[in-house]
C-alpha cells in the first residue's frame, strides 16, 4: 500500500510539474519501498522533487516600470497631472508674494544656485572616481584570476595579497577621498549629494562584480576547467558601472533601439522635479525655520514643527521616488538600452513595513539581499535570520546616516534612530501577515509623520549650526546635535535681558 501510494504521488508530481529539477522520479516510481527510500536518501532527490530548484542570483528579465505601464491609464495619468498642477500654484503663489513684498517679480533661483556650488570640483571628483572604478579594480581582479589558474605556485598568498589591495582601493581610494574632497571644501547639500552618492554607489559595484566573478575563478582553478570564461571583458564591466543596477551579470536583457524621446521626457522630469523641490522648500520650508533663531524651544514648538513638516516631508519623498527611482534610473536604463526597468514595485499599496522595505528600492534591496542578508547566512550555516536581518538595518542605517552627515555637515542621528528604532519595530509588528485597507492607511500614516520628523529636526539643526557657531568645537561638541544648546543659549540670553 505504501509503495503504492508514493508511486502515484511521483507520478501525479511529475505530470502536473514537468519542469522540476527531478531527475528520477519516473524511474523512482518503478522501485519497490526499500530501494526507493534508499535512493532517496542518497540523491536528495526527495526535495528537488517537492519543488522548483531556486536560481542561484537574480534573474533579469525584460520589463517595464511600473509607472510607464500606469500611466498609460487616465486615472492614473490624472494624478500625474495634478502634481503639475500644484508645481504651477508653488510657482504663482512665490511670484504673487514676491510682488507684493517688493513690488517687481523676483526671478532668481539663489538656493538652487547655492546648493548646487562648487560644481566644477564635484565634476572633476566624478571623473576621478569613475575612471579609477573602471581601471583599479578590474585590473586587481584579471591580474588575481591569472595567478589562480596560471602554474604559478601559493595562490592563497596571491588572494591575501590583492585582496588587500582591494580593500585598501575601497577604503582609500573610493573611501576616504572623496569624503575628504567633500568636507575640506565644504562642499553644499547638493553638490555633496551627487559626491557622496556616486561614491557609494561605486563602492557597491565594484564589490558586486569582484563578489560574482571571485567564486567562478575560483571554481574553475579547483576543477582545472579552462573552458569556462573566467575574466569578464572589460566592455562588461564597464556597462556594468554605468547600468541602472548593482548586480553583476555577464550579459543583461537588451532593447534592439534608443529612444531618445523617452530619454528627453525623463531627463527634463528630472529637470521639473528639481525646480518642484525648490518651491517646496522656499514655500513651505524656509519661511517655517528660517526665523528659528527668534524662538524659545519647547514641546509645543517640536509639535508643531513636525507636524507642519509632514506635507513637505510627504512631497519630498514623492519626488525623491519619481526623480531618481523613476526618471533618471529610467532614462539611463534608455541609453544604454538595459530591458529590466523594475527599479521598485508597488510599494504604495504595502499593508506592511517589511513589504515596502522590499518594494521601494529593488536595486539598493537586491544588493542587501543577495551581499549583505544571504552571504551573513552563508557565513553562519544559514542560521540567525533574525541577526541576518539586523546586520542588514544596521548597514543601511549607517550609511544612510553617513550620507546625510556628510552632505549636511553636522552630525544629528535622527535617520539612524529612526532605522533602528521604529523601522526594526515595524519591521516585525507591521509584517507581511497583516493584510486589508487599515494596514495600508497605517503604513501611509507613520511614513508621512517620520518624513515630517525628519524634515523637522534637520531643518532645525541646519539652521542651529548657522546661528549659532562654534569656533572651535571639540569632538564631544561635534556629535552633540547644536540645536539643543543653541536653543540653551537663547533661553540664556533672553533670561538676562529680563524677557
Amino acid at each position: 500500500m505504501t509503495v503504492h501510494l508514493l508511486k502515484k504521488n511521483y507520478h501525479g508530481l511529475c505530470s502536473h510539474h514537468p519542469n522540476l529539477t527531478c531527475l528520477s522520479c519516473r524511474s523512482l516510481g518503478q522501485l519497490d519501498e526499500a530501494q526507493m527510500m534508499s535512493h532517496l536518501k542518497q540523491s536528495f532527490s526527495y526535495q528537488y522533487c517537492l519543488r522548483p530548484q531556486r536560481p542561484q542570483g537574480k534573474q533579469f528579465v525584460n520589463r517595464r516600470s511600473l509607472l510607464d505601464e500606469l500611466f498609460e491609464v487616465n486615472h492614473i495619468r490624472t494624478i500625474y497631472h495634478m502634481f503639475i498642477a500644484l508645481l504651477i500654484l508653488f510657482i504663482l503663489s512665490t511670484l504673487v508674494v514676491d510682488f507684493i513684498d517688493e513690488g517687481r517679480l523676483v526671478l532668481d533661483f539663489d538656493l538652487l544656485v547655492y546648493v548646487f556650488g562648487q560644481f566644477p570640483l564635484v565634476v572633476c571628483t566624478w571623473i576621478y572616481m569613475c575612471v579609477s572604478a573602471s581601471l583599479v579594480p578590474f585590473m586587481l581582479f584579471q591580474t588575481w584570476a591569472q595567478s589562480q589558474c596560471g602554474s604559478g605556485g601559493h595562490p592563497r598568498l596571491w588572494s591575501l595579497l590583492y585582496g588587500s589591495a582591494f580593500l585598501l582601493y575601497q577604503a582609500v581610494g573610493l573611501g576616504f577621498l572623496p569624503t575628504y574632497v567633500a568636507v575640506s571644501n565644504s562642499l553644499p547639500p547638493a553638490s555633496s549629494f551627487i559626491v557622496i552618492l556616486e561614491q557609494v554607489r561605486l563602492m557597491m559595484k565594484t564589490h558586486s562584480f569582484v563578489r560574482e566573478n571571485v567564486p567562478r575563478v575560483l571554481s574553475a582553478a579547483k576543477e582545472k576547467n579552462d573552458s569556462v570564461p573566467l575574466r569578464p571583458h572589460i566592455n562588461q564591466y564597464l556597462y556594468f558601472l554605468f547600468a541602472p543596477t548593482l548586480i553583476y551579470r555577464d550579459h543583461y536583457p537588451r532593447n534592439p533601439l534608443i529612444r531618445w524621446g523617452y530619454v528627453a521626457t525623463k531627463l527634463l522630469q528630472v529637470l521639473g522635479c528639481l525646480f518642484y523641490a525648490y518651491y517646496v522648500f522656499v514655500r513651505l520650508c524656509i519661511p517655517q525655520f528660517r526665523s528659528i533663531s527668534l524662538q524659545l524651544f519647547d514641546l509645543r514648538s517640536l509639535v508643531l514643527g513636525v507636524f507642519n513638516s509632514i506635507l513637505p516631508g510627504a512631497l519630498v519623498l514623492f519626488l525623491a521616488f519619481f526623480a531618481l527611482l523613476h526618471c533618471w534610473l529610467n532614462a539611463f536604463a534608455e541609453m544604454l538600452r538595459f530591458a529590466d526597468r523594475m527599479f521598485y514595485k508597488d510599494w504604495w499599496n504595502s499593508t506592511s513595513f517589511a513589504n515596502y522595505y522590499r518594494t521601494w528600492n529593488v536595486v539598493v534591496h537586491d544588493w542587501l539581499y543577495y551581499y549583505v542578508y544571504r552571504d551573513f547566512l552563508l557565513m553562519s550555516g544559514m542560521r540567525f535570520r533574525a541577526a541576518a536581518m539586523f546586520f542588514v538595518f544596521t548597514v543601511s542605517a549607517v550609511v544612510h546616516e553617513y550620507i546625510l552627515a556628510i552632505c549636511f555637515g553636522f552630525f544629528y542621528p535622527v535617520l539612524f534612530c529612526l532605522f533602528m528604532c521604529f523601522g526594526m519595530m515595524f519591521n516585525f509588528i507591521l509584517h507581511d501577515r497583516r493584510r486589508g485597507p487599515i494596514w495600508n492607511v497605517i503604513m501611509w500614516t507613520s511614513l508621512f509623520l517620520g518624513q515630517g520628523v525628519i524634515i523637522c529636526l534637520y531643518c532645525q539643526e541646519w539652521y542651529a549650526q548657522r546661528y549659532c557657531p562654534i569656533t572651535e568645537p571639540s569632538f564631544l561638541e561635534l556629535l552633540k546635535p547644536r540645536s539643543w544648546s543653541c536653543h540653551r543659549q537663547k533661553d540664556g540670553m533672553a533670561e538676562s535681558q529680563g524677557m
